[in-house]
């Protein structure tokens, strides 16, 4: 197993998604790896969580990260984070995404869970990606 790709590919996730312009259309540039202390925008997204396993096999190193990306919004309902959730699921799904170390074999879109996270208007929409990477 190799976790040394984990850098490359979350730089080359932030780019993507930074550089999208339907996803900053809708959220300027509020996209986060570390989500800044003070006041938050009404409607951010957040690099979140990863879980990586081996995935190597005989002739390289390789492994599979399942990734999370939150939407998080204090906007009543869920139709803008819903909106901002298809952005991102567009920008990644099947993107091919160039690594500073490795390559990414396949980058999917595998679920996504809507949920309030207070007792307020505040809402969540939690999108998991897998990517297969190999370290060449």
């Amino acid at each position: 197993m190799s976790y040394a790709m984990s850098g490359a590919l979350q730089a080359a996730l932030y780019t993507t998604l930074t550089e999208d312009a339907a996803l900053t259309g809708l959220v300027g540039s509020d996209i986060y790896d570390a989500v800044p202390t003070g006041t938050l925008p009404e409607t951010y997204v957040s690099l979140g969580r990863e879980q990586v396993q081996d995935a190597s096999d005989q002739s390289k190193s390789g492994a599979l990260h399942r990734l999370e990306i939150s939407v998080i919004t204090t906007q009543p309902g869920f139709a803008r984070a819903k909106q901002v959730a298809a952005a991102i699921s567009d920008a990644l799904h099947g993107a091919d995404l160039a690594l500073s170390r490795g390559r990414l074999v396949f980058l999917r879109f595998e679920r996504a869970q809507a949920r309030r996270i207070d007792s307020s208007s505040a809402r969540e929409i939690l999108l998991r990606f897998r990517a297969r990477v190999d370290d060449d």
